[in-house]
C-alpha cells in the first residue's frame, strides 16, 4: 500500500479517498504524440529520453497504471482537436496537425473517440461512463472490500472546443457515441469568445446550449471568455456546469483564469471548478524552466481554499488536473511527480484544517454530484 492511500486512511472516513480528474487530454497525448495510456509513466520517460520531443512536450505525467496506484477512479477524458490559432505556443503534432474548416475538426475529433472506444473494448480496467450504471459499477471496484487489481478507470468523454460539432444540432449524434460534457471553447469558436478572444455566446452557441440542455449534459465554462461565461451561466437549463480545469484568476491574472465574480456565479449554479495543479497557473512569477521547487504542492491548496473561502463551502471545488495537456512533469508542483502522487493533496487538505468529509467532497464527491445529475439512466 502506498504512503499517500496509508495517509488517507489516517483521516478517519470508512471509505478511503477516490480522485475524480475532471481533464485528462488522454486521447490527444495517445493519437497525436504516440503515448500509449496503458503504459506506465516510466516506461513512457525511458523511450522519450534524451529527445527533442521530451524537451517540446514535457516529461510525461500520467498512465493508467498510475492513475490505478493514485486511486484516480474517474477521468474526464476529453477529445481536443487544435485550431489554426494556438496559444499553446509548442509546435503543432505531425499526426494532428491544427484544423482548418469544422469537417476537418470533426473527422479528427472521431479518431480520438475512436480511439477511447478502442481502449475500453480491450483492456478489462478500463469503462467508459454513459448512464449511472456505468459509473455505479465502475465505484463498486473501488468498494473497500476490493483488491487493487479489481479496481476499474472510468472514463466520461468530454469535448475540449466545440468546433467538431458541425451545427448544434448535429450534438445528437456526439451523445449517441457517448460524449456526455462539452467545452464550447478553447481560443474563440464559432460557439462563443474563449481564451485570448474575447466575446459572448455566439447565436450558434445558444442554440447548441439549447440541444445540450435538452439532453441534460454537462456543460464545461473552461476556456470561455468572460462574456460567454456569464451568459452561459445565467442561461444553460442543464443540470450540471462545470469548468473542468481552471483556476482562480487570483494566482494568475488572465482570461484563462476565472474572477471572483464568476466563481461566485459558478457555486451559485450549484457548479464545481477543477484546480489545475500547474505552475503557471499558481504563480505569477513562475515561467517555464523554473525550478519546480519554486512552487511547493501547497499552492495547490491555496487554490482550492480561495474557491472554498469565497463561496462559504467545500462544495464547488474539485481537481481537474490538464495533466501532459502541453506540459510536464517539470511543470508542476514540488512534490508531485505524476498522477499517482495527486492524492497526497489529501493529506495537505487534512494539515490545513478540512474535515475527512470535505476532502473526499474536493477530491471526487463534488464532480461526482455533478456527473450523477446528468448522466441518464
Amino acid at each position: 500500500m502506498t504512503r499517500g492511500v496509508q495517509s488517507a486512511r489516517a483521516l478517519g472516513e470508512k471509505n478511503v479517498v477516490i480522485i475524480v480528474d475532471a481533464h485528462e487530454d488522454i486521447a490527444y497525448n495517445a493519437v497525436c504524440l504516440g503515448r500509449d495510456y496503458r503504459d506506465h509513466t516510466l516506461v513512457k520517460r525511458r523511450v522519450l529520453a534524451g529527445s527533442e520531443r521530451l524537451a517540446q512536450e514535457g516529461i510525461p505525467t500520467t498512465g493508467l497504471p498510475d492513475a490505478l496506484i493514485g486511486r484516480v477512479a474517474i477521468v474526464f477524458a476529453t477529445i481536443f482537436v487544435e485550431p489554426p490559432v494556438s496559444f499553446l505556443g509548442v509546435k503543432p503534432s505531425e499526426a494532428c496537425p491544427p484544423y482548418e474548416t469544422p469537417q476537418q475538426a470533426y473527422k479528427f475529433a472521431l479518431k480520438q473517440l475512436d480511439y477511447y472506444t478502442r481502449l475500453a473494448d480491450n483492456h478489462s480496467r478500463v469503462r467508459l461512463i454513459q448512464r449511472h450504471s456505468d459509473l455505479e459499477a465502475v465505484l463498486a471496484t473501488w468498494a473497500d472490500d476490493q483488491p487493487f487489481e479489481k479496481h476499474v478507470q472510468g472514463m466520461v468523454i468530454l469535448m475540449e472546443n466545440g468546433d467538431p460539432i458541425l451545427e448544434p444540432r448535429q450534438f445528437y449524434e456526439w451523445y449517441e457515441r457517448g460524449v456526455r460534457i462539452v467545452g464550447p471553447a478553447w481560443s474563440g469558436t464559432r460557439y462563443c469568445g474563449g481564451t485570448g478572444a474575447p466575446g459572448g455566446l455566439t447565436t450558434l452557441g445558444r442554440e447548441l446550449l439549447e440541444i445540450m440542455a435538452s439532453l441534460n449534459a454537462v456543460l464545461d465554462l473552461s476556456h470561455m471568455a468572460e462574456e460567454a461565461f456569464l451568459q452561459a451561466v445565467d442561461s444553460y437549463q442543464g443540470a450540471s456546469i462545470i469548468a473542468s480545469h481552471s483556476n482562480p484568476r487570483k494566482f494568475r491574472n488572465s482570461d484563462r483564469h476565472l474572477s471572483d465574480d464568476m466563481i461566485r456565479r459558478l457555486a451559485e449554479r450549484d457548479g464545481v471548478i477543477g484546480i489545475v495543479p500547474y505552475n503557471r497557473f499558481l504563480s505569477e512569477e513562475w515561467r517555464p524552466g523554473d525550478p519546480k521547487s519554486d512552487v511547493p504542492a501547497w499552492r495547490v491548496i491555496d487554490a482550492i481554499d480561495h474557491v472554498c473561502q469565497l463561496t462559504g463551502s467545500a462544495a464547488h471545488v474539485g481537481i481537474g488536473t490538464d495533466f501532459d495537456g502541453g506540459f510536464g512533469s517539470g511543470s508542476i508542483p514540488d512534490g508531485l511527480d505524476s498522477i499517482s502522487d495527486l492524492i497526497s493533496l489529501a493529506d495537505l487538505l487534512a494539515a490545513r484544517g478540512y474535515s475527512p468529509p470535505d476532502i473526499n467532497a474536493i477530491m471526487g464527491g463534488n464532480m461526482l454530484r455533478k456527473l450523477r445529475a446528468a448522466l441518464p439512466l
